[in-house]
């Protein structure tokens, strides 16, 4: 399917309640995981999939979010007299990323407010939705496969990963049928936060989706649903039923963090940093050491 380039759309406005006080003034998704904001996994992410153009949505008190992907002179003179090369390296990799846009959402009205923000600068492209506290191991590649799939399909494309059912009521929970395809689903039905017994599956909506940019219209017209806010699953479910749109998932089997949440935040960074080769040998055996001293 022949389209303009991808643009990616990092929704960052969230106030990181769960947080507090580490976000009373610094944004949740500038929380260093390991050695590095979340949101620059999620900016890489975006980039080793193919898409150099990334717009960061961000709210009040958010600055912080941008400067991280500015340059800083400053500091950047200072280690090139202390002819510290490899911390050079590392400060100057976020700048030098991708075309970084940033745009205030204003109004903090919920995801689907947020992506509707994104319509002047995405335009007539495609684009990728990435949640800026939803990382996803770069050894375990999700984004091209969806990329891929909305090139063959000409449809979109949201990323799904199986739960344990007392977890769905977390999550918007799909309801698919298969494909010729293993792992690719077609979805039917959208529940946003659904409980147990009334879920249609424990496929749950992961933070990744690839929208055609006709889902500007529908966002515009798209009521405020669960806590008042513009639900971007609400939009999803009118595509859902649309035979003529469709929408697809790509079921998730790789390694996940979600950031915004304290536990799984914690564990992103054991997870990462054992598994590092600077890091990882002395490590180990003390992770090892204290698991078993519990």
């Amino acid at each position: 399917m022949s389209h303009k380039p991808f643009k990616a759309v990092i929704p960052a406005a969230g106030l990181g309640t769960r947080f507090l006080p580490a976000t009373k003034a610094m944004p949740k998704e500038m929380l260093p995981v390991v050695d590095k904001p979340a949101i620059q996994y999620v900016v890489e992410e975006a980039v080793s999939s193919g898409i150099e153009d990334v717009l960061i949505i961000v709210g009040r008190n958010k600055n912080n979010i941008a400067n991280h992907f500015d340059s800083v002179p400053e500091l950047e003179d200072t280690l090139k007299r202390k002819g510290d090369d490899a911390k050079l390296a590392k400060v100057q990799e976020s700048n030098e990323l991708a075309d970084i846009h940033i745009l205030r959402q204003g109004e903090p009205r919920g995801l689907g407010h947020a992506v509707a923000r994104a319509k002047a600068h995405v335009g007539d492209h495609p684009f990728a939705v990435l949640l800026g506290d939803d990382l996803i191991d770069e050894r375990d590649p999700l984004l091209p496969k969806m990329l891929e799939e909305y090139d063959r399909r000409g449809a979109t494309v949201i990323a799904l990963m199986e739960v344990d059912p007392s977890q769905i009521h977390l999550y918007g929970a799909a309801a698919v049928e298969p494909t010729d395809e293993t792992d690719v689903v077609r979805v039917t039905g959208l529940v946003e936060k659904p409980s147990a017994e009334d879920a249609p599956s424990n496929l749950a909506v992961i933070g990744r989706y690839v929208l055609s940019p006709d889902v500007f219209e529908i966002l515009e017209r798209t009521e405020p649903g669960k806590g008042g806010e513009i639900q971007l699953t609400d939009a999803l479910q009118e595509l859902a039923g649309d035979p003529d749109a469709g929408v697809y998932g790509v079921v998730f089997r790789g390694r996940r963090y979600d950031t915004g949440d304290k536990v799984d935040y914690i564990k992103a960074i054991l997870q990462l940093a054992v598994d590092r080769e600077d890091l990882g040998p002395e490590l180990r055996p003390w992770v090892k050491g204290f698991a078993q001293s519990l």
